[in-house]
């Protein structure tokens, strides 16, 4: 009979090192929220039976929208500190009593199957093991006044990561413990399981298994993947649609705008997000909206733009690449784009996965000139950049 196993993923920390204006968890990496990828290590791991998360109370929509489609439990509440997090993760736990639970740090996103594997094997062994690499660097003691006092032996020294396993029954009780004697202080959960009187035993962690803290980690990281997706391509998509008598809205950029005549499409004719769309495919080389969303099959009939766009960043992703910029001109005599300007960056960056400055949107008219300058419709032209690994066939 399989042991069963839990993790409790900590996501309720502020992460005011960062450099961000928002909590570092959220922070776009690869196309996917931060935490998406921190959660999904465990969610596909096929030895965990449940993960929980632990969020900011103030979090639950962002959250909700970063881990779509991700196999979780519900989110639990944090607390200030990261102790107290834990602890609420762990009680959630307290009707599944799982064997073994694994406590892990949204920030540390890299975390691979062989190490969550090598942790749940050492928690079976010992009760209480964690992830270490050995000391690389000299390094000193040294007091207040900037002064060394000694040279510590390296050897005996090891710097610690997530996941950190235990016995669940022996590590919720030690934080219940520890609640009741007022201590709040423990850096890591191997701390106060020592405190508590567990023996904490090591097991080989891994160099990958880096924690995001400053923006200089976010920086670093985004070089490292930009360097590894070498084969740049550039794609321009258009589209046009006329308006139709009737409505009283268009969509443009993935935004609902008053306007006193609807455009004509099988979908919601949004041009912009359209011809994002056939920029992106045909940057990939792989057809054209038409061709993925024909207008003959009736399951795209008023469909939301925003779906073609997700599949097209969709099919990025599954060619291991990611989108970089997208830019998008809509050219039009009526509604005014510009008052929605910032709206529909921020709606295509969302869709796209996207850093809103990584998003262009421009609007013109056609000085009266054409079926555009007429008033009859509304035209949009779009370049897509990507970046795929490197291939070469």
């Amino acid at each position: 009979m399989s042991i069963r196993v839990a993790a409790v993923v900590v996501a309720a920390g502020r992460g005011t090192r960062s450099g961000l204006d928002y909590p570092k968890q959220y922070k776009v990496m690869g196309g996917r929220p931060m935490v998406h990828a921190s959660l999904r290590a465990f969610a596909d791991h096929p030895q965990v039976d449940v993960v929980v998360p632990v969020i900011h109370p103030e979090d639950g929509e962002r959250f909700a929208a970063a881990t779509a489609g991700l196999r979780l439990a519900a989110p639990v509440h944090g607390a200030a500190a990261r102790q107290g997090s834990v602890r609420a993760g762990l009680e959630a736990l307290a009707r599944e009593a799982p064997a073994i639970v694994l406590v892990h740090d949204a920030a540390r996103p890299f975390t691979s199957q062989a190490l969550i594997e090598r942790a749940i094997a050492a928690a079976q062994t010992s009760g209480a093991a964690i992830p270490a690499l050995p000391v690389t660097d000299t390094v000193k003691l040294v007091d207040g006044a900037g002064h060394i006092e000694a040279t510590l032996n390296r050897s005996a020294l090891r710097t610690v990561q997530t996941p950190q396993a235990f016995d669940y029954a022996a590590l919720v009780d030690a934080h219940r413990r520890a609640a009741a004697a007022g201590r709040e202080d423990f850096t890591d959960d191997a701390a106060l399981a020592e405190w508590a009187g567990l023996r904490v035993t090591v097991f080989d962690g891994e160099q990958g298994n880096i924690k995001m803290t400053t923006p200089e980690d976010f920086a670093r990281i985004e070089r490292e993947t930009q360097m590894g997706l070498s084969d740049v391509r550039t794609g321009i998509g258009y589209d046009i649609h006329a308006f139709d008598e009737g409505g009283d809205h268009v969509w443009l950029g993935g935004v609902k705008i008053a306007n006193a005549r609807k455009l004509q499409g099988h979908s919601d004719a949004d041009v912009a997000l359209h011809a994002l769309t056939d920029a992106i495919l045909g940057a990939l080389a792989d057809g054209d909206i038409g061709v993925h969303f024909p207008p003959s099959d009736a399951q795209w009939r008023g469909a939301s733009s925003d779906r073609f766009l997700a599949f097209a960043v969709d099919r990025v992703k599954q060619r291991g690449g990611t989108v970089s910029h997208l830019d998008v001109a809509i050219v039009c005599e009526a509604p005014k784009v510009n008052p929605h300007r910032d709206a529909m960056r921020a709606r295509i960056a969302e869709i796209a996965g996207l850093s809103i400055d990584r998003v262009g949107v421009k609007a013109t008219t056609n000085e009266k000139l054409g079926a555009i300058g007429k008033g009859e419709g509304i035209a949009a032209y779009a370049t897509a950049t990507i970046r795929l690994p490197w291939s070469a066939t």
